[in-house]
């Protein structure tokens, strides 16, 4: 019996129309990306595995995919090895692993050709990433994601203009969003402020689910990490802070007065925010005190994008980070970047009907194949339209027109040539519409101008 074709669980197939729809998507934010003087960058999908193992925590070690060296890969192991733990055992038989995000070998790539690079250096890079994770309702262990990143500097001005990013992708795309901004330093400030800079990472851990568990539940899960009640009560008005920005900035400052660290994370936005001003954004953009972003790098201002008509996670997050390249022995380079959800961000324009109609069509015109005389008039055609640039399609065989016009249906091509003896004689063509079943003739001269 033959094997039934399947695929790796969470992993997915993507159509020629998904593709369509993926590709009018990526298209759209590498265009800006390279508007605003980014270079493309690709990486292998698999690094070594020194590289990657230690970068994202003992969780994210678990989560790596580890390829088996080739040849012989029980080579050098002894027996006591293959009885030992497994982890120790992965470490004989596998050097290398697929990437688990771009970030690791964005820095891997900057150290390694520190002396190519022109700091600071713009790059963007869109590519698959593989995490050994447990798939469920999107998630998934092969995705895309779409990274914009700017390093070799501490200029502020890169924080917003990644907020003109953020704002042009999305005006571009049609998705209503609002960006959430806050900085580590402030958190930092918080947690000393309250007498916990040793927990600042529990704090963090705990605030940053808010919106998901209310305050309710983040006040029991502090007092479980060990924060007492007291400094609880100190870290609620922060948290439920409101009115304007400057508001908001003006009482941390009171708040965080003896934390020099809180007061430079203050400094950051009110420039930050000054430089939004002054680049004029029609985004709406708000200093969030509960937004934590789970990963231990960003040391300064941090982002996260939400859709508001649709209900999903964050589409869309990154952050300031000063020593992501340290651990590969080039310290005290700053950078900063965000990450675009490509799967969430499909997932939105899908549930609210924002892909045009030409990102959602492989082929336009089905030319009718009639035989003979006709066909060769129809190829003459079928070359003048896709010289025109107007995705066009001949039916392969002769055959009956019922069966080429279900065809064309089946394949949602809008459009059918049909150039029969008489057409070819008068040179015109028959064009018929499939949606509104309309047909009208149109001189071959005027036909790629009438089908664009």
């Amino acid at each position: 019996m033959a094997q039934k074709p399947s695929i790796p669980k969470g992993t997915r197939d993507f159509s020629p129309i998904e593709m369509t729809r993926r590709n009018y998507m990526f298209d759209t934010i590498k265009e800006v990306f390279r508007t605003y003087g980014y270079a493309p960058l690709e990486t292998p999908a698999m690094e070594n595995l020194s590289t990657l193992m230690g970068k994202y925590g003992e969780e994210g070690d678990k989560l790596l995919f580890k390829i088996l060296n080739s040849g012989d890969f029980m080579d050098k192991v002894s027996p006591e090895q293959i009885d030992g733990p497994a982890a120790a055992l992965a470490t004989k038989i596998c050097e290398k692993g697929l990437r688990y995000d771009l970030t690791v070998p964005f820095a891997r790539f900057v150290v390694q050709h520190q002396s190519e690079i022109a700091f600071p250096f713009k790059r963007y890079q869109v590519q698959p990433v593989w995490r050994a994770d447990r798939p469920q309702k999107g998630r998934y262990r092969e995705f895309y994601q779409c990274d914009v990143d700017a390093i070799g500097s501490r200029s502020l001005l890169y924080e917003a203009e990644l907020v003109q990013i953020v704002e042009t992708v999305f005006s571009k795309l049609g998705i209503n969003v609002v960006l959430k901004l806050n900085n580590r330093k402030i958190l930092f400030g918080i947690a000393e402020a309250i007498g916990h800079a040793d927990k600042m990472i529990d704090i963090t851990v705990a605030i940053d689910k808010l919106d998901k568990i209310g305050l309710e539940n983040v006040e029991k899960e502090l007092l479980e990490r060990g924060i007492e009640q007291e400094a609880i009560e100190k870290l609620k008005p922060i948290l439920t802070l409101s009115g304007t920005t400057e508001e908001k900035l003006a009482t941390l400052r009171n708040l965080l007065a003896q934390s020099e660290v809180g007061l430079k994370g203050v400094d950051e936005m009110e420039e930050l925010f000054g430089l939004i001003a002054d680049n004029q954004t029609d985004l709406e953009v708000e200093l969030d005190l509960s937004l934590a972003r789970g990963l231990n790098y960003y040391t300064g201002a941090i982002f996260e994008v939400k859709a508001k008509d649709y209900q999903i996670g964050s589409i869309c997050g990154g952050g300031r980070y000063d020593d992501l390249t340290g651990i590969f022995g080039l310290p005290d380079t700053s950078g900063v970047g965000i990450s675009f959800g490509a799967d969430r961000i499909y997932d939105v324009m899908l549930g609210l009907g924002l892909f045009p109609e030409e990102a959602q069509m492989t082929t336009k015109v089905l030319l009718i194949n009639f035989g003979g005389k006709e066909r060769k008039a129809a190829l003459a055609q079928l070359k003048a339209l896709r010289a025109a640039g107007i995705p066009s399609d001949i039916y392969p065989d002769a055959a009956k027109m019922k069966k080429q016009m279900e065809y064309a249906n089946k394949r949602a091509i809008p459009y059918v040539v049909i150039i029969g003896e008489s057409e070819a004689a008068e040179g015109v063509a028959t064009v018929k519409n499939m949606a509104a079943g309309e047909q009208e003739k149109v001189s071959f001269d005027n036909l790629a101008d009438y089908l664009k």
